[in-house]
C-alpha cells in the first residue's frame, strides 16, 4: 500500500484534513441498530415527525400530491407523471425517524453512475491513465481527523442508495454554514428521471470506523455523533438534469450539487456542530500546478462494504469524455460506488488548510480510477444562488 505522506510532505493534504478536526464534540443524536438484510425503498416507513412546513405543503399540493400521505408512504410512488424533476420543483419533507441505523446500512451504492461509459471518442486533453492508488481507510475517530466528511442516504426507484459528502462554507452565513457538496447523480436521476427523495446527511458516519458486525451493538452517537440532516432545498446544474445518464454521459461534467440541510431534531448549524466547514475552489491551477489532490469517501460496493471512510492521494491528471466537453480531473484510486459525490480536496500552498476542488463523479468498473467535473463558473453560479437563497437564516 503506497503512503501518502511522502507524496505530500509533513504538512500535506492527509495531515491538512486532520487539522480541521471539529471544535466540539459529537452529540448523542442518531440511535443505534443492527444490520439486516438489503431491504426496497418502501422498509421502513418513519410515521413520526412534525407538521410540513407550509411551503413544501404547498409545493407537494401544486403537483397533486397530499402532503400526509407522502409522510406516510406516498414517496414511494415513482410514478413518471409524478416523478418532480425541474430545478425548481425540489421537494424533501422531514420524515422523523425514517433513516435509522439499520436501514442506513442496507442502504447500497448507486454502482452504475461508477462505470465511464465508452471513450474511445476521446479527442480532447486527456492523460495517460493513472496507476491505481489504493484507497487508505481514515485514522479514527472521524469527527477529529475528516470532520467535514459524511454519507448521503436517499431513496431511488431502486431502493434506499448511499453516497458521500462534504460540510462547506456558506458566504452568506459566516461561520453558521448548512451547506453540504455532493455529486449531482446523488440528488437527481438526470435525463432519465428526477429528484431522488428522503435525501439526508449523516456527517462523520460510523465515527469510530467499526465493522457492519460491530455496529449491531453500536451506541447511537457512534453511528450518527452529529445526527441527521436533511436536505430542504438541492441544486445541481441543468446539464446534468437534461444530459445525465446511467454512466455519467455528457452530463458527467456537470455532475455537482449543493444540499442545504437541517438537522432532524433541531439545534445549531451544521458547521457549528460539526465545528468546521471548507471553502470551494473554483479556480484551481491547471493540472500540471497541483502536486497532489486527495478524494474522500465511504466506498460501498465490493470489496468494501459502506462502513468505513476512506481517502485516496494522487497527482491529478486529465479526463475528457467527448469532443466539446469540459475536462475532468482524473486521480487514480481503488474507492468503489458509494465513494461518489465524496470532496476532492487540494492543499492551498504556503497555508496549513484545504479547499473543495471537485467531488467523485465516474471511475470504470475496474476500480483503477476515479473522476470529478472540474468547477467552473456554473458550479460557482449554483453555489452563490444557494447561499443568497438562505442568506441570515
Amino acid at each position: 500500500m503506497r503512503s501518502i505522506r511522502p507524496l505530500l510532505g509533513a504538512t500535506g493534504l492527509a495531515a491538512a484534513l486532520a487539522l480541521t478536526a471539529t471544535a466540539c464534540g459529537p452529540t448523542e443524536d442518531g440511535a443505534a441498530g443492527k444490520p439486516a438484510a438489503s431491504s426496497p425503498a418502501g422498509g421502513q416507513d418513519g410515521q413520526g415527525g412534525t407538521e410540513l412546513p407550509k411551503d413544501l405543503a404547498d409545493k407537494l399540493k401544486e403537483h397533486g400530491v397530499d402532503p400526509e400521505k407522502w409522510k406516510n408512504g406516498e414517496w414511494k410512488n415513482w410514478d413518471k407523471d409524478t416523478w418532480l424533476r425541474e430545478a425548481k420543483d425540489f421537494v424533501n419533507p422531514v420524515i422523523e425517524g425514517l433513516w435509522k441505523p439499520e436501514r442506513m446500512q442496507t442502504a447500497k451504492s448507486p454502482q452504475k453512475t461508477m462505470a465511464a461509459g465508452d471513450l474511445s471518442g476521446d479527442q480532447g486533453v486527456t492523460d495517460p491513465e493513472p496507476r491505481p492508488i489504493q484507497a487508505v481507510p481514515e485514522e479514527k475517530p472521524y469527527h477529529k481527523n475528516a470532520a467535514p466528511v459524511g454519507k448521503v442516504f436517499f431513496d431511488s426507484p431502486e431502493g434506499s442508495m448511499v453516497c458521500s459528502a462534504t460540510v462547506v462554507k456558506d458566504p452568506k452565513n459566516p461561520g453558521k454554514s448548512n451547506l453540504v457538496w455532493t455529486a449531482g447523480h446523488c440528488v437527481h436521476a438526470g435525463k432519465s428521471g428526477g429528484w431522488y427523495r428522503n435525501i439526508a446527511f449523516v456527517p462523520a458516519y460510523n465515527d469510530l470506523g467499526k465493522s457492519p458486525a460491530q455496529l449491531e451493538n453500536a451506541r447511537p452517537q457512534e453511528i450518527a455523533p452529529y445526527g441527521v440532516y436533511w436536505a430542504d432545498w438541492v441544486a445541481t446544474s441543468g446539464e446534468w438534469i437534461s444530459q445525465g445518464g446511467p454512466t455519467g454521459g455528457e452530463g458527467a461534467p456537470y455532475d455537482y450539487a449543493v444540499m442545504h440541510v437541517k438537522p432532524e431534531n433541531g439545534g445549531k448549524s451544521l458547521e457549528e456542530t460539526v465545528g468546521v466547514a471548507l471553502d470551494v475552489d473554483f479556480q484551481a491551477p491547471q493540472a500540471v500546478g497541483i502536486p497532489a489532490m486527495g478524494a474522500w469517501g465511504y466506498p460501498a460496493a465490493a470489496p468494501y462494504d459502506g462502513a468505513l471512510m476512506h481517502k485516496c492521494v494522487d497527482r491529478p491528471g486529465r479526463l475528457t469524455l467527448s469532443p466539446g466537453t469540459p475536462t475532468m480531473w482524473r486521480i487514480g484510486c481503488t474507492m468503489t460506488g458509494g465513494s461518489s459525490g465524496g470532496g476532492w480536496f487540494r492543499e492551498v500552498p504556503g497555508e496549513d488548510r484545504l479547499v473543495l476542488v471537485s467531488n467523485t463523479s465516474i471511475g470504470p468498473v475496474t476500480a483503477g480510477w476515479l473522476a470529478g467535473p472540474r468547477l467552473d463558473e456554473g458550479a460557482r453560479g449554483i453555489y452563490t444562488m444557494m447561499s443568497d437563497k438562505f442568506a441570515g437564516r
